[in-house]
């Protein structure tokens, strides 16, 4: 006996029905439709994105960097040149000032001659001697003054407590409040900077 054939049934279609609307959907042959978003898909568009991306941001961004490494350099450039103009600067106060403590000591072997002819004045009988110990003071004030060490003009100057060190203050008829009445001990400066302040008397004014 030969077995009936079996109704489709309401939702099921015959073969032939089923394989032309499969066809029209783009099923495959085992019916599955294929993925809307494959990999390939993904990856081209993609690579179209970044083709059609404006490189006018991209180009401003590295005008951005470009400029911001620029001004680091300048910057970087100037403080090198600071720093050689600084360091230049000290080198020559140095070298300019190296001699400070040398000429102070010397200041206190002229001190020494120089109250030496004081005491030799007073006796007419050391004249030779007089004149040997004046000869050696006015030496010793060349090579002074040939390393640029001068002394510092105070008598009858007005005081400046910037050159000048106060030993006393005292009336003074002919002379002017803050006049220098007497220097006590003679003072130097090596070109602009002061050696050892003179030691002077000033004039209160009149009493």
């Amino acid at each position: 006996m030969e077995p009936e054939p079996q109704d489709a049934g309401p939702d099921r279609l015959p073969p032939e029905e089923a394989g032309a609307a499969d066809a029209e959907a783009g099923a495959g042959p085992d019916g599955i439709p294929p993925a809307d978003n494959a990999p390939e898909d993904i990856l081209a568009a993609d690579i179209a994105a970044a083709k059609s991306a404006p490189a006018g941001d991209e180009l401003a961004r590295l005008r951005l960097e470009l400029d911001e490494a620029n001004r680091r350099v300048l910057l970087t450039q100037a403080e090198l040149e600071n720093f050689r103009k600084r360091t230049r600067r000290d080198l020559d106060d140095a070298l300019k000032y190296a001699s400070l403590p040398l000429l102070r000591d010397i200041l206190a072997v002229a001190d020494n001659l120089q109250l030496a002819i004081q005491a030799a004045e007073k006796h007419p009988e050391n004249a030779g001697l007089l004149e040997g110990v004046q000869m050696v003071y006015r030496q010793l004030g060349d090579v002074l003054r040939a390393h640029h060490c001068v002394e510092i003009e105070a008598a009858g100057a007005n005081f400046d407590p910037d050159l000048h060190e106060a030993i006393m203050y005292q009336p003074h008829d002919e002379h002017p409040e803050g006049t220098i009445t007497q220097v006590v001990r003679g003072g130097y400066r090596l070109h602009d900077r002061v050696v050892r302040p003179p030691q002077v008397c000033v004039s209160r004014g009149q009493a």
